[in-house]
């Protein structure tokens, strides 16, 4: 195909993974809402995440069903548009109910946008240089990840305050609709196959596939876990207040940052299963480092150790699933998204453990405890990293 060769289609491609990384502002989000609304709990709080990420569970297949008929294009496109529409939402209407309802039109959007947009990759780069794409546009979206708690904090002294954030990304969402949909991009008709709720899930009878899937769960439950559970560690255990703990929200993407811009150029020329064996043990090394100490130095330090080991895991089990299954690219993305629904379950169970306790640590070792999953499954990463290369 043309545009794999040229690269005409691969910059607004990449644009949407930084309108990906939105959904992140979820964690700094959870925070000032509940500086903004006095008595809500962490149990409660937390339902934010899950009003988000509960539309991974229900609408991936739908999205990938839709894949079929609109395209993968298409679909994207109006990703973009239910992301500039949710993000008007809280700008206008600012109380806990319409907050749930933006970010529940947020997971509609992020849900289409995650579904289509790693397939439609493929459209635009070569299958060797897959891997390395994919690491790079969470790179992309880690930027996205990176700037959202730094332009809050920036915009807490404006007139509307904080929440001057939601327009300005409404329109970032409509810039990155219009340029997609006038860019051209050719889809391979010859891999579009029909899906449907059983086909895909019968995908699960696969172990490597279920193994993947459960991953994913647990990468993206981690990822909001720490995202919302960070800077009110700060808070208890450093003594930071909620502007300058939110940044440290920043320290842990511009951590992935780095790393998923590393691995990305790495990953073009070394293996994925020798990349993620490294990744995870770097990852729990950080954790470790974090519930060791309450010294502020010794707790960023182990924040950003996990940023870099967790940055390219997430595109490494994607990656190796499209390619261990090519000819149901989409129903793989499709099934690998609804574990983004992930984000959805952990965050209440962290937010649960911190109540009972009193105490962020119990958040930050519960999520140590189900990194232990993503060690166990080395071994799984290894034999089909063998049988797809």
């Amino acid at each position: 195909m043309d545009q794999k060769k040229n690269g005409t289609g691969i910059l607004p491609v990449m644009f949407g993974f930084f309108i990906m990384g939105f959904i992140d502002i979820i964690g700094i989000t959870t925070n000032y809402v509940k500086n903004d609304f006095k008595g809500l709990s962490d149990t409660v709080v937390n339902l934010i995440s899950l009003s988000c990420f509960f539309w991974f569970l229900v609408l991936s297949i739908p999205t990938g069903i839709m894949l079929n008929k609109l395209g993968r294009k298409k679909t994207v496109v109006i990703s973009f548009l239910v992301h500039a529409v949710a993000m008007v939402v809280p700008f206008f209407y600012y109380d806990f109910a319409f907050v749930l309802v933006c970010f529940g039109l947020v997971g509609i959007g992020n849900t289409m946008l995650q579904v289509a947009l790693n397939p439609l990759v493929t459209n635009v780069v070569k299958k060797e240089r897959l891997a390395g794409t994919l690491t790079l546009g969470q790179f992309v979206k880690a930027i996205s990840s990176l700037s959202g708690p730094i332009l809050a904090a920036w915009l807490a002294g404006s007139v509307y305050g904080w929440r001057m954030l939601f327009p300005v990304y409404s329109i970032l969402s409509l810039l990155a609709m219009l340029w997609l949909w006038l860019t051209p991009i050719q889809e391979d008709k010859t891999e579009q196959q029909h899906i449907t709720v059983k086909s895909t899930f019968s995908l699960l009878k696969d172990r490597y596939i279920l193994v993947f899937f459960i991953g994913i769960l647990v990468l993206v439950g981690v990822d909001v876990g720490m995202n919302i559970t960070f800077p009110k560690f700060l808070m208890q255990d450093c003594g930071l207040e909620l502007g300058k703990a939110g940044m440290g929200n920043s320290v842990y993407f511009f951590a992935r940052t780095i790393g998923a811009f590393t691995g990305g150029l790495l990953m073009m020329r070394f293996p994925e299963s020798k990349f993620y064996k490294y990744s995870v043990y770097i990852g729990l090394a950080g954790l470790l480092l974090m519930l060791v100490s309450k010294n502020i130095i010794v707790v960023f330090a182990g924040v950003s150790i996990f940023g870099l080991g967790y940055s390219n895991l997430f595109s490494i089990i994607f990656s190796l699933a499209l390619k261990y299954l090519p000819k149901q690219i989409n129903e793989v993305s499709a099934l690998l998204i609804i574990g983004v629904s992930g984000g959805a379950v952990l965050p209440p169970v962290l937010g649960i453990a911190t109540d009972i306790t009193g105490t962020q640590w119990a958040g930050i070792a519960a999520i140590a405890i189900v990194w232990l999953y993503m060690v166990w499954l080395i071994k799984k990463v290894n034999s089909i990293g063998a049988k797809s290369s």
